[in-house]
């Protein structure tokens, strides 16, 4: 049950953050698009604001498809947690932790998740452990 457990995580937590980097890079599912969210990233101080939008979005869409896949599983954990830290400090981190104020636990949640299977290793339903 342990192998099951890993697959539905990696599964739900990868599908949505593919989903969050095609919103950045295509405007797919309610998304702004690259030109939409570059503007959003320059008012919080991301700049260039295009160019990270395309760095976030491809962390996020590659990470996740990485994630679900079970595909070199430490680095899709690390490019997850990487795009998580980067939220908590330009946008969540100075609301403190509660997502009610729109704080951080939400991503901090991500964090302990996506590093935890990268830590344990993805399960027995991954491409990790066909390959590797």
């Amino acid at each position: 049950m342990i192998n099951v457990g890993l697959l539905i995580i990696r599964l739900v937590v990868g599908i949505l953050f593919i989903g969050h980097g095609a919103q950045k890079l295509f405007g797919w599912f309610g998304g702004y698009g690259l030109k939409g969210t570059g503007g959003w990233f320059e008012s919080v101080g991301v700049k260039p604001g295009v160019t990270m939008a395309l760095f976030a979005g491809l962390a996020e869409l590659i990470g996740g498809i990485l994630f679900a896949l079970g595909l070199l599983t430490p680095l899709a954990g690390i490019i997850i947690a990487g795009t998580m830290v980067m939220a908590i400090v330009k946008v969540h981190g100075p609301n403190g932790v509660w997502a009610t104020s729109n704080g951080y636990e939400y991503n901090l949640t991500l964090i302990a998740v996506t590093i935890g299977i990268a830590l344990v290793g993805p399960g027995q339903y991954a491409l990790d452990a066909l390959f590797f």
